[in-house]
C-alpha cells in the first residue's frame, strides 16, 4: 500500500476524512513545541523531561523506519467488519516495537530525568520481554497496575512510536471513519485533543488527533465528541488566556475535550500543548465535567 500523509497543521484545501501521520516530523515537532513552552511555565521541569522524551521518540522512529501493516486482505476484512484496521486492543503486535523501546530508553537524556525515572529506565533495560509484552497488553486495555505506571510511561511512547509508524503505511482513502467518530479510524485509540486549522480553501476544519498513533480525522465542529449531541456544548478557558486552548464542555453527558485554535497561533501541536495546559483541566474538572480519554502519557506519567 502507498504512503498517504498529510498536514492539517499547515492547512488543509479541503476538510479531508482522514490524513496520516508523518512519522519524520510527529515527534520532533512535539519536542520543539514542549522546549517552547516549558520556558517559564510552572512545570518547566516537567515539560522539559516530556520534551526528550519525544525526542527520543523521534529517533526512535528514525531508526526503525517503514513498519509492515496489515495486509490488503486484512485491511478489506476490518473495513467490511466496520473495524479499525491497527485495533489496538487484541492487535498481534511485531517485535520490532520492542527495539523501539530499547531505542528509546538508550535516547532519554539523564540530565532532564528526575531519579525515579531513571531508576525506572534502567530496570526497564533489565526486563526479559514477556513483562514488557504483558506491560504493553495492560496499557493498551486499560489495567496497569499503579506499581507500574512509571515503566507504562516508556512502554506507552514506545507503542506511540510503532503505531504511528503502521499508521503511516495505511492507504488513507481505503480506511473509512467509524460509526463513532469519537475514535480513531486506524487504531481506534480515542483523540488526545482537537485541532481546529485556520489556513488552506477551508479554514476553520476541525481534526481530532488519535493518542496512540497520531492520525487526524475530520469531526464536525457543533457535535460533542463523545455523545454527538449539539444543542448542550459550551467552551471554557482559563480567564485571560489567549484563546489558544478551550475546553468543549458537553452538558448532556458532562464530559470535555480541549479543542486548540490554531488562528491564535500557528506553531500549536496537539500533544504538546494539551500537556502543557493542566491548568484547564483541572478547572473544568473542578467544575464537575470528565475527560472524554486522558492523555496516554498523563494517564501513567
Amino acid at each position: 500500500m502507498g504512503i498517504s500523509t498529510g498536514d492539517p497543521l499547515g492547512g488543509v484545501k479541503a476538510p479531508d476524512p482522514l490524513i496520516l501521520p508523518n512519522p519524520a516530523t510527529r515527534f520532533a515537532r512535539t519536542a520543539a513545541r514542549l522546549e517552547v513552552l516549558s520556558a517559564g511555565h510552572p512545570m518547566m521541569d516537567w515539560l522539559r523531561f516530556m520534551a526528550q522524551l519525544a525526542q527520543a521518540q523521534h529517533i526512535a522512529a528514525k531508526d526503525l523506519g517503514p513498519v509492515a501493516g496489515p495486509s490488503r486482505n486484512a485491511l478489506e476484512q476490518a473495513v467490511a467488519a466496520q473495524m479499525p484496521p491497527l485495533a489496538s486492543v487484541g492487535h498481534r503486535r511485531d517485535p520490532v516495537w520492542r527495539k523501539g523501546l530499547d531505542i528509546l530508553l538508550d535516547n532519554v537524556d539523564p540530565r532532564f530525568a528526575a531519579a525515579p525515572a531513571r531508576t525506572t529506565v534502567a530496570l526497564l533495560q533489565g526486563h526479559e520481554d514477556g513483562f514488557v509484552e504483558g506491560l504493553a497488553d495492560r496499557f493498551l486495555d486499560g489495567t496497569v497496575d499503579s506499581a507500574d505506571v512509571g515503566s507504562a510511561l516508556f512502554v506507552a511512547a514506545a507503542l506511540q512510536v510503532y503505531f504511528t509508524l503502521l499508521a503511516a503505511g495505511l492507504d488513507a482513502p481505503s480506511v473509512p471513519l467509524l460509526r463513532q467518530r469519537g475514535s480513531c479510524p486506524c487504531c481506534g485509540s480515542t483523540p488526545v485533543s482537537g485541532v481546529v486549522t485556520a489556513s488552506g480553501q477551508t479554514p476553520g476544519a476541525r481534526y481530532l488527533y488519535c493518542s496512540l498513533c497520531a492520525s487526524a480525522w475530520n469531526h464536525v465542529r457543533a457535535a460533542c465528541i463523545t455523545c454527538g449531541e449539539s444543542r448542550a456544548l459550551a467552551r471554557q478557558e482559563i480567564e485571560g488566556s489567549t484563546g489558544l486552548v478551550k475546553a468543549e464542555v458537553c452538558n448532556a453527558c458532562h464530559t470535555y475535550a480541549k479543542m486548540l485554535y490554531q488562528a491564535q497561533d500557528t506553531q500549536v501541536d496537539p500533544f504538546a500543548d494539551d500537556l502543557a495546559t493542566l491548568g484547564l483541566d483541572l478547572m473544568v474538572g473542578e467544575a464537575g465535567w470528565l475527560r472524554h480519554a486522558p492523555n496516554p502519557l498523563l494517564l501513567v506519567g
